[in-house]
């Protein structure tokens, strides 16, 4: 009796002592984005005073346009370079 759990035992402890198998595995892990975010541009329209002459607020509301769409292609710029994919070294 004596030999059969020294038996096991010693057959529990080799079976321990097998090498773990080898291999690569790919985990993904999430990473910080450390893009900057762009500053806001001052809008035209915001500039105004109250009673502006509806010329000049038309002016300000085609500058904006112009304004918002450049600072969109930034926005849009940080936020692709925050969600790319990662590389593998």
């Amino acid at each position: 009796m004596r030999a059969a759990v020294l038996l096991l035992g010693v057959l529990a402890l080799v079976g321990c002592a097998s090498p773990a198998p080898a291999g690569r595995t790919l985990v993904p892990v999430p990473v910080e984005c450390r893009e900057p975010v762009p500053d806001r541009p001052a809008m035209p329209t915001e500039l105004l005073l109250p009673g502006a002459h509806p010329w000049v607020l038309l002016r300000a509301a085609l500058a904006e346009i112009d304004r918002r769409e450049g600072y969109e292609v930034q926005l849009r710029a940080a936020m692709g370079a925050c969600t790319a994919p990662v590389n593998p070294l």
